[in-house]
């Protein structure tokens, strides 16, 4: 791997990201500074710590951003749900099923890691 830029699962979660933006545009202007604001954050997160994490020096540290990224990807799925809820979104299929693609490219990047630690 050269860098993070040559993995499909930035590229992915890139792409996914502007997906979310979408999805989130015409929720209410109240929620500007709360659950568009999360959303949004935990999607841009995905990606950033893919980046982040591949520029560490070794491999256990780049692990721990990828873990990073997983953890913020739950925080984004928890958040859909709860748009879901308060009826802020409807056809949330697309962005659910490209949301497990990318945990499972991270899980499947984790152990493919470990596997030469």
């Amino acid at each position: 791997m050269k860098t993070h830029k040559d993995l499909d699962v930035w590229k992915l979660s890139r792409v996914f990201v502007s997906d979310i933006y979408k999805a989130t545009v015409d929720f209410p202007k109240s929620e500007n500074y709360g659950l568009t604001n999360q959303i949004r954050r935990s999607a841009v997160s995905v990606p950033s710590n893919i980046a982040e994490g591949s520029a560490r020096q070794g491999n256990k540290e780049f692990i721990q951003f990828l873990y990073i990224a997983l953890g913020s990807l739950a925080e984004l799925e928890t958040q859909l749900f709860l748009a879901m809820d308060l009826n802020y979104l409807k056809e949330v299929e697309e962005l659910f099923k490209k949301l497990t693609r990318i945990r499972m490219m991270l899980l499947g990047l984790i152990k493919s890691i470990k596997r030469r630690i």
